[in-house]
């Protein structure tokens, strides 16, 4: 292993203990600062993360438009390695975004997402299916340039799924609440909420930029390895000629 790579592996050492602090932090924030909400208790408490968790998949699926145009555009592998990592760590905090957003419903609305629809769900679930079925073309497309331009097309279609989860909740009756950060007379919550809302973001964002690197790393070294084995294979060839 070089010098940079080690260098690297310690940068990526200190960054994950930095986002573990900042989490133990939003938490404090999130379960100390906050106060309880009146009505709903202290599952309340879930909205801090769970609207975090989906601007960071947001963020997240907005940098795989961003390295599958560099790959269309010029064939930048590091767009493409840019795009794969920034796909998997969007997904994950989809599926905390979704799973969170669950957890709430159940004990406010008695809600079950079987029997009643909701178009916040729904387009939220679609979005990740999108994002997953990038990840799956990658994985089982013949190898290469092919599943490369393929997992950008898909990565940058999908992209046209998120103003409709953003603005379901205004386009279709639905049981999910509106925003409360961003109407026109101001934050719907009181300033504690709001500054817990705002550290447990920034945490997020942190936590999500230190996963989007560290996955980079992964499919960098992957894709060292596989040039290595396609090296391999071709060297016999060259030799006999």
């Amino acid at each position: 292993m070089s010098d940079n790579d080690l260098a690297e592996n310690r940068r990526l050492y200190v960054l994950s203990g930095l986002a573990l602090a900042a989490m133990a932090v939003a938490s404090w924030f999130i379960f100390v600062y906050a106060p309880q909400d009146a009505l709903q208790g202290p599952v309340q408490r879930i909205f801090y993360l769970h609207v975090s968790s989906a601007i960071a998949a947001f963020a997240c699926f907005a940098v795989v438009v961003g390295g599958s145009v560099a790959y269309l555009w010029r064939e930048s592998a590091a767009g493409d390695r840019l795009g794969r990592a920034a796909a998997h760590t969007g997904l994950v905090f989809t599926t905390v975004c979704f799973l969170m957003g669950v957890i709430w419903a159940k004990p406010i609305w008695n809600w079950n997402p079987l029997d009643t629809w909701d178009a916040r769900l729904t387009s939220t679930a679609a979005l990740w299916v999108i994002y997953s079925a990038y990840l799956l073309v990658r994985r089982f497309a013949p190898s290469g340039r092919i599943a490369a331009r393929l997992a950008a097309v898909v990565g940058i279609i999908g992209f046209v799924d998120i103003p409709v989860v953003y603005f379901s909740v205004e386009w279709w009756r639905t049981l999910h609440p509106g925003p409360t950060l961003t109407s026109l007379s101001g934050p719907q919550m009181p300033a504690p909420m709001v500054w817990a809302f705002l550290v447990t973001q920034a945490a997020v964002f942190f936590l999500a930029y230190v996963l989007v690197r560290i996955r980079y790393r992964l499919e960098q070294r992957k894709d060292e390895r596989e040039a290595r084995e396609v090296a391999a294979q071709l060297l016999p060839a060259r030799e006999a000629r």
